[in-house]
């Protein structure tokens, strides 16, 4: 399976924040959407970092004031990403190795979704279970 498989499951719809925004602006989308982290684009569209629930704990917890500041503070701006055609499994061992849990999605230069390891989990929980329907099937008509 494909990531693009899982963004036609999903959907490509993505939140996202600018980089002249403060971290409560992006608290209140994060709580507000249920999400956990945001892609952080430049007013041209570029991705210039991207925003977790950890950035954000991590700023707090170096200033109980850090919510004024501006996302580009605290973000994390070595953004690794992957395109539509990195499979399951690439990715499962991308993100394992980088312990996060969000990769955005991107098709050339242009950001055209992002998977969570929930995402990523769900996927490869149906292949299993694609793959044991036709084992099953296979042994039946045997």
């Amino acid at each position: 399976m494909l990531v693009r498989d899982i963004l036609k499951t999903k959907g490509s719809d993505t939140i996202t924040i600018s980089v002249d925004h403060h971290l409560a602006d992006a608290v209140a989308l994060l709580a507000k959407r249920r999400i956990g982290a945001l892609p952080v684009l430049s007013s041209s569209g570029a991705i210039k970092g991207i925003l977790s629930e950890r950035d954000i704990v991590r700023a707090l917890a170096n200033n109980p004031q850090a919510l004024a500041d501006r996302i580009a503070q605290h973000m994390t701006e070595h953004v690794i990403t992957c395109s539509p055609d990195f499979s399951v499994s690439d990715v499962m061992s991308i993100m394992t190795k980088g312990r996060f849990r969000h990769l955005p999605i991107v098709d050339g230069q242009r950001l055209v979704g992002i998977i969570s390891i929930g995402d990523i989990v769900k996927a490869h929980i149906d292949e299993i279970i694609e793959d044991n329907k036709y084992m099953m099937s296979y042994i039946a008509s045997a």
